[in-house]
Order: C-alpha cells, then structure tokens, then sequence
C-alpha cells in the first residue's frame, strides 16, 4: 500500500493560503505543516487553518513530512527545492524551477537518482487557451506547427513590490527580476500546445524610463534595466515562437494567454473574450468556428449578452475559480469539490496532479524535466538581452525517462 503524503509547506504569503485547503483535503495528504522566515505569517496560518507549525525550514527537513510544497519568493527557489530532493522529499515548487541553468540541471539529477517525484505548479498549462490548442495539435487539426505567440502581460503596479515587510528589500531583491527569470507561464503555454522544446532563441528587452527606481543599472540586485522582455524562438519541431514577459505595459488582465497559433492547416487566434479557430486545407473555402463558448469560463460564457461583457473580460471577471468546458475535471476529488479554485480554475487540477503522482511515485505532468523545458529558455533570453539580442542555443536537459510511468495526463475535455 502506497505511503499517505505528508505535506511541509515552506513560505506563508499571500499565495500559499490558496493551496492549504487543497493539501488538507486531498484523500492521499494525511497530514499538514508550515514554515516561515516571519513567525507570526505561520501562526497566521496555524490560526487559519489548523496546521502545525515547524519554526525553520532546516527542521521540516529532518521530520518525518515526505513532501515539501514551495512558495517562497521566485527566485529563491533552486536552492530550497535541491535541498528537499537531498533529503529524499517528494517536491512539489511554484514556479518558476529554478534561477540558473546549474540549478535545473541539479534538480533534475536528484529526481533522477532518487527516483522522487518533483512537479512544478504551471497553472498555465492547464490553461483553457493551451488545453484548447494542445487538444488541435494532438488531433493534426493544425498540421505541421509554423508559428505561435504566448505571453504573460503582468504590470509592475499589480504587484505589492513596493512594500517593505520587517525589512526585506522587496523593491532590490524582488520587483526588479528580468522578467525572463519568471517565464514559464508564457514558454509553458505555447511549448505544451505544440508539443516541442526551444533549440534557439534571440531576445531584446524594453529599457524602463519609469522613475520609481525598480529598474535599471544598479537599481535592483540584478543590475536589470529591463521591465519588458520579448524573444523569437526557434523550436524542435521547426517551427518558430514569439514569446513575450512585460511587467510595464498598459493592459490590465488576462494577463497569460496564447495570442496565436498558425499550423499549415489551420490557425488559432485569440483577443478578449474571442477564440477564433479556421481551417483552410488546400484551396478550399476557410472553415471559421468561434470556439469562445468551448474556451471561455462558463461564468463568463453566461454574461456574454451583459453590455458591458467586454470590459469586464478586460478586468478580469470571472477568470478565477470558473472551469472552461475544455478542460478535463472528472477526475478531482470529490473532497475538492466546495472549495476554492484559482487562476482559470487551475489550482485544484495542480495539487491533484501532484498528489497522485507523489503517492504512487509517477511522473506528474509538468515534471521536472518538462519544467527545465519551459524554464531554461528564459534564463538564456535574459542572457540574449543583456547582449543586446544576439542568437543564443538553449541546453536541453532531454525527455523524462522513458520507463518511469506517468500518471493520467489527460487535461482537455
């Protein structure tokens, strides 16, 4: 019989409070605890939800947890995730995988040597844009992949950067990241709907202008002067991507999605509330199907008639915890069933997914080679940026093992 999970979360912000629920409710999770560099953001959690407090990480490392689910800062999470995997844990991180490609490659032959179970949260994967299209690739609806577009639009002032918590630098250390060193949620998108990994890539970055000193040399501990990075990308499957991560930009929400994709049989485009996908096979007359009612939350799908429906598309209404009819939920729990979801209503297929991998010991979805795929990019465009553009190769760290079995990965309707 396999091993109930015991689940240590590391990291009490303002993120980790939305999957404490879904660990405590999960029917493999027996048992949850936290950590926290802030002592009373764990007693917070303690009070909230019940949950045992270990007082440092160090300490969670030597208990008797078999899981450890990260949500600490993005760029601090290479070295916290190596350390778990050392200490034969299942890891379950937030993303992005890690900072450095030294780090990834680490991660990756941990799991490996140790045959543990390490999944990094993409909510984006489960996105309905990228479910919708990946369901289009597998079916040959597209034919050969030509050309697509994905992007995470998440303007600076969204963030609560500009704090300054019992002395850590939010501003230095946090807000100023290149936007790259947070890429999987447009590279994930885009590289699972068309089942291929980046070979090379150019990149150019916005030099910011704004005067609130988070960007720019010697402004933040990256010395980075760009809030908008943008790279074109060659991919293994020959076709090319345009992939784009901007944090001063004048658009609201939805922040992640998949603008376009183009095969040499049909093509997907997206814009506000509007998924549009045509087929034109040969010289025939194009086929256009509006598939918005199949990609749209159902939320949203029934306000569409509101005269203000477009509007509130672009301020995010009802983006959050409503399931769009593609994506596949039948296999949730029926424990999850009354409890909050988030982000496009990704977060319980997330700790679902995690769950079941690290209680049978199987591959999740996005596991850690796969997250090397959608991480390494980034930290390579950086690099492209800093030198103003030039084409760069991308490592690839290779396939996940061929005979270490993967759970049910069926993600669209």
């Amino acid at each position: 019989m396999a091993e109930k999970l015991r689940v240590g979360i590391v990291g009490c912000g303002s993120f980790a409070k939305n999957f404490v629920p879904l660990f405590q409710n999960h029917p493999h999770v027996e048992y949850v605890c936290v950590t926290d560099l802030m002592p009373a953001r764990a007693q917070e959690y303690h009070e909230k939800f019940g949950v045992d407090v270990v007082s440092t990480y160090e300490e969670m490392l030597k208990s008797d947890v078999n899981c450890i689910a990260v949500f600490v800062q993005r760029h601090l999470h290479g070295p916290i995730v190596i350390k778990a995997l050392e200490a034969g844990k299942h890891v379950y991180c937030a993303v992005p995988m890690a900072s450095t490609i030294e780090e990834c490659k680490r991660i990756v032959e941990l799991v490996k040597e140790k045959h543990l179970t390490y999944m990094m949260g993409e909510t984006c994967y489960y996105y309905p844009c990228a479910c919708f299209c990946r369901k289009m690739y597998k079916e040959g609806r597209f034919g050969k992949f030509v050309y697509g577009a994905s992007q995470y639009y998440h303007d600076i002032a969204e963030f609560d950067f500009l704090v300054e918590t019992e002395g850590y630098r939010w501003r230095q250390a946090a807000a100023g990241l290149p936007p790259f060193l947070y890429p999987t949620h447009s590279f994930g998108m885009i590289l699972s709907s068309v089942d291929a990994h980046v070979v090379k890539l150019s990149c150019m970055g916005y030099r910011d202008t704004e005067d609130d000193n988070i960007y720019g040399e010697g402004k933040n501990d990256w010395n980075n002067p760009y809030s908008n990075m943008y790279a074109l990308c060659q991919l293994s499957n020959g076709g090319t991507a345009r992939v784009t991560e901007a944090r001063r930009i004048g658009v609201f929400k939805p922040s992640s999605y998949i603008s376009a994709v183009y095969g040499t049989k049909a093509g997907y485009e997206y814009s506000n509330a509007q998924h549009l996908f045509v087929e034109a096979p040969g010289k025939e007359k194009a086929k256009l199907t509006d598939v918005s009612d199949l990609v749209n939350p159902r939320e949203m799908t029934e306000h569409k008639n509101d005269p203000d429906f477009k509007e509130q598309v672009a301020n995010a209404a009802w983006s959050w915890s409503s399931t769009a009819p593609i994506q596949y939920t039948d296999h949730l729990p029926e424990s999850f069933k009354d409890l909050p979801n988030g982000h496009m209503a990704t977060h319980k297929l997330l700790i679902d997914d995690f769950c079941r991998a690290a209680y049978e010991n199987k591959l999740p979805v996005v596991d850690a080679w796969t997250a090397a795929r959608y991480t390494i990019p980034g930290i390579v465009a950086v690099e492209s940026a800093y030198q103003g553009g030039v084409l760069m190769d991308v490592p690839d760290l290779g396939d996940s093992p061929a005979d270490w079995e993967r759970i049910d990965t069926k993600t669209e309707a």
